[in-house]
């Protein structure tokens, strides 16, 4: 006999199929050991011969040492990752309702429940999938094995050509026989209504049945064959339906939101008019708002995972985090969980939680020394607020540092947000925080022990929200663009001249701006401490990288943060390494205004006053402007070096009357050996979840007074203020007589002016 067959058995194993996401099945290693583990394997093929038509069964052999010199081609590992980790794509026709039930999170086995369930699978939301390995031939080694199927009949269901039920077809579970009669009278545009539904029996005759149409439906429960199965028959329709709607009653929230998965996986923060169109696309039917927003609300659940189970993997997802990035800083705050009067044990309502990853508290060390903060409103089924912090590198790409997640805007978040990001992360002195005059943050900067004050760091207004406040106290759009341009001016002398022209439009105006200091909104009085940041416009762009993010559960929303800025620190770092290495050494937003500097400098007249200590007097022709340049102390009158760190014009002339060598004059932070140090830190990935470590703290629900109570959808759309009007009207001006605040139709002259011609 062959030596290969009187080998001893070490192990019966079997692929276990379990439908995930995206229309796949994934596969889990289940062993045969004894009686009722076989039983197990039959009923789980009942469960899923609509899917799987067969068994996959293997057979592991122990390595004899007459074998021991056998060569197997194409042979691979033969762990349980690689047998987890086959997909293997389901039937057009398949029943994609079974994940429902086999996915279906445990809120109470909160230690081991959660590790193979979709609330830790990463869509393509938040990362790109290689589909096509998807595809790839599964289980080398075992190319040429037949597949051993025994003690069941496994005849695959009945093919009907025309799309017809008949008698004998059966179905794995009673949702599977509602969701192909559901999808039988949407394609044909008929309708039935239900006469029976017990545990065991499901019956339905059409809505038209006994005036032109005998089409009835009666299937039941088989239980020696663990299935539904069609005992009875009459098809087809013969029949329409009897009112036109542009609607259907059997196309519910359940079925499009299975139809719209694929799209709500890329984008979660679709619009809802967009499913009313992928509808109308695949259905043919237009679907009211409502249903097309509820059935977006369940594709985020099943495929992002509950709110209510997000809160639970929360802890669980961040603890394997930092087991594989200790130097990450997680830190929540939390609160009792009460049922009425009692303290219930072992569970905390999740308060905030605020968190940095390593990669971007190092890239902070080598990035521009400002932070600008902002928050934004989380959406969906639970309020809250999204704090963000950000920085810059030396080619003006937005770096986040860190994120927060808290109640909302009140003064103790923010004040948890800044002492963690003061203590974690911005560990430097003398950077500057730009943010707007919200007072809870004002509060926070006055409550943190000098943390944010001089000389440790310097707190900056955006220079958009003063003109926001400003607009709503007197209602004066003309002065807008006089606002912000007395805070873009970068010496004494241009402020001035800007503040005199506000002053003559009326003292009420200056006289409100002086209570602001001018060091924090103006560029002449802020040292250079603002790097020419005047707005929060960085921490706002983040939503670029965020985008849909919010419209998620609290896990998803995290781990989307998690992947998007891998992906960005690693294009980033690519990109930084092929500049360095095609020889340029600064970076290309800053050469590009090198060069500009340089060719116009052309035309300046230059006068030495110190050549030891690098002071000269600049005359630009043919204007005759002056300016006094000082290069051991990086000041020009112009206010451009000392603002933007690079050699401005003025410095360009005087470095070339002098033969000095204007490189040195540029900033570090702009030289790509330093950006490539901001992207230098990487991210782990974090592995398969079933290799994480047990998580034994507290279960953690969410706020329950933070839960939307309200009907219908939440805002997804801020109002508009003065800030979002970029060409604000006029006062109004007549047409008749030239006069403002009136228009031509109420003008008193109106009159006489029409009489005229009759005179």
């Amino acid at each position: 006999m062959d030596s290969q067959i009187c080998r001893k058995i070490s192990c019966i194993l079997y692929r276990n199929p379990v439908s995930v996401f995206g229309g796949f099945v994934q596969f889990q290693t289940k062993y045969v050991t004894d009686e009722v583990s076989m039983q197990d394997m039959f009923s789980m093929y009942l469960e899923t011969r609509s899917q799987i038509s067969f068994i996959e069964l293997y057979i592991e052999f122990e390595q004899s040492e007459a074998d021991q010199n056998i060569e197997l081609e194409n042979y691979n590992s033969d762990s349980e990752e690689e047998f987890e980790s086959n997909y293997e794509c389901l039937d057009p026709g398949g029943d994609g309702d079974q994940a429902d039930d086999t996915m279906q999170v445990d809120v109470a086995d909160v230690a081991n429940a959660l590790v193979n369930q979709h609330l830790f699978v990463e869509s393509t939301f938040m990362r790109s999938l290689d589909l096509e390995a998807m595809h790839t031939p599964e289980f080398p080694e075992y190319m040429n094995a037949e597949y051993i199927i025994s003690g069941v009949n496994v005849a695959e269901l009945p093919v009907v050509v025309d799309g017809e039920f008949i008698v004998g077809m059966e179905f794995s579970s009673r949702e599977a026989v509602i969701k192909a009669m559901k999808d039988y009278t949407i394609r044909r545009g008929v309708d039935y209504r239900v006469y029976e539904s017990e545990p065991t029996t499901f019956y339905a005759k059409c809505t038209q049945y006994g005036a032109g149409c005998d089409w009835l439906i009666r299937v039941s429960k088989m239980f020696k064959k663990y299935c539904w199965e069609i005992r009875r028959y009459n098809g087809s329709h013969t029949c329409t339906r009897a009112t036109i709607c542009q609607d259907h009653s059997k196309l519910g929230s359940d079925t499009i939101a299975e139809a719209i998965k694929p799209l709500v996986e890329v984008d979660p923060s679709i619009k809802v008019k967009s499913v009313i169109a992928e509808v109308q696309s695949k259905f043919n039917y237009t679907v009211s708002y409502r249903k097309a927003w509820l059935a977006k609300q369940k594709a985020v659940e099943s495929i992002f995972g509950g709110w209510e189970a997000s809160y639970e993997a929360l802890p669980i997802w961040f603890e394997a985090m930092c087991q594989k990035e200790p130097s990450a800083v997680v830190h929540f705050e939390t609160m009792p969980a009460y049922q009425g009067d009692d303290l219930v044990p072992d569970i905390r309502v999740l308060h905030r939680v605020f968190w940095s990853y390593y990669p971007c508290i190092r890239a902070f060390r080598h990035c521009k020394p400002i932070v600008q903060v902002d928050g934004t409103h989380l959406y969906e089924k639970y309020k809250g607020c999204l704090l963000v912090a950000v920085s810059q590198d030396g080619n003006n790409n937005i770096v986040p540092i860190a994120f927060a997640i808290v109640e909302g805007e009140t003064s103790d978040a923010w004040h948890f947000f800044l002492s963690n990001l003061r203590q974690y992360v911005v560990t430097r002195d003398s950077v500057s925080l730009i943010s707007d005059r919200h007072e809870s943050i004002n509060s926070t900067i006055v409550r943190s022990n000098g943390a944010w004050s001089p000389p440790r760091a310097y707190h900056m207004f955006c220079i958009r929200h003063i003109e926001s406040n400003f607009l709503t106290k007197f209602k004066a759009p003309y002065l807008q663009k006089l606002i912000v341009n007395k805070g873009y001016s970068r010496t004494v002398r241009e402020y001035e001249i800007r503040y005199q022209r506000l002053r003559e439009r009326g003292e009420a105006y200056s006289n409100w701006l002086d209570r602001i200091p001018c060091e924090q909104y103006a560029l002449a009085f802020d040292d250079g401490y603002r790097w020419g940041h005047m707005t929060t416009n960085l921490v706002e762009c983040i939503n670029s990288v965020l985008e849909g993010a919010r419209n998620l559960p609290v896990t998803a929303l995290v781990k989307a943060t998690f992947y998007r800025l891998n992906e960005l620190f690693t294009r980033k770092r690519a990109e930084a390494e092929a500049r360095i290495n095609a020889g340029h050494v600064f970076s290309e937003i800053v050469t590009t205004k090198l060069h500009a500097n340089q060719r116009a400098s052309g035309n300046i007249q230059v006068s030495c006053f110190d050549r030891q200590n690098e002071v000269f007097e600049v005359r630009e022709m043919p204007t005759g402007v002056e300016y006094a340049v000082d290069l051991r102390r990086r000041v020009c009158d112009c206010g451009e070096f000392q603002v933007d760190r690079i050699p401005c014009r003025h410095v360009f002339a005087c470095c070339a009357n002098q033969r000095l060598d204007w490189q040195v004059y540029v900033h570090e932070v702009y030289k790509m050996d330093q950006i490539r140090r901001v992207y230098r830190a990487r991210f782990r990935p974090l592995e398969n979840p079933t290799t994480w470590p047990i998580y034994t703290g507290p279960r953690f629900v969410g706020n329950p007074f933070l839960r939307r109570v309200a009907k219908g959808r939440p805002k997804m759309t801020r109002f508009l203020n003065e800030i979002d009007t970029r060409m604000l009207r006029a006062p109004r001006r007549c047409k008749q007589c030239g006069a403002e605040g009136h228009s031509r139709s109420r003008c008193r002259q109106r009159g006489s002016a029409s009489a005229d011609p009759a005179t």
